[in-house]
């Protein structure tokens, strides 16, 4: 329903992802995102938006900051070249938490560029969790 909503609305924002907080009446995070960035008037007018959800929750809208999550394959395709931190519900490989550099992203696995050597090739369908990793000791989180 929210994405539905911000569709027909705000065509150029993106819901990148949601948290929920503290139960159903809890409090309900959005991270958006758009071209050129997202600033405090864009999330005042999609709280005023979503009235409806904040009758239910207390309603948060923020921009996926620095250290975005990644979740949808769209989102590791544009973070290619980038350092990231990915955990597993389950073990590959013996290990459940990886940290490297995006090489290659398709609809269905991630290959990493390992930190601690070699490389991983991970199942989407397998990811937990999934952030890229902004490192302000090189050229703004970004290697090539």
């Amino acid at each position: 329903m929210i994405e539905a909503t911000l569709a027909e609305r705000y065509p150029e924002v993106e819901l990148v992802d949601l948290e929920v907080r503290g139960g159903p009446a809890g409090t309900l995070t959005l991270f958006v995102d758009r071209p050129g960035g997202v600033d405090l008037e864009l999330c005042a007018a999609l709280s005023q938006a979503l009235d409806d959800v904040r009758e239910r929750y207390a309603l948060e809208v923020s921009s996926p900051g620095l250290d975005r999550r990644l979740r949808k394959p769209a989102h590791f395709a544009a973070a290619l070249g980038r350092d990231v931190a990915v955990k597993l519900a389950a073990p590959h490989a013996g290990r459940s938490n990886f940290r490297g550099v995006l090489k290659a992203s398709d609809a269905t696995s991630v290959t990493l560029d390992l930190a601690d050597g070699g490389s991983a090739t991970l199942p989407l369908d397998g990811i937990a969790k999934a952030h890229v990793v902004y490192n302000f000791d090189t050229d703004g989180g970004h290697r090539e």
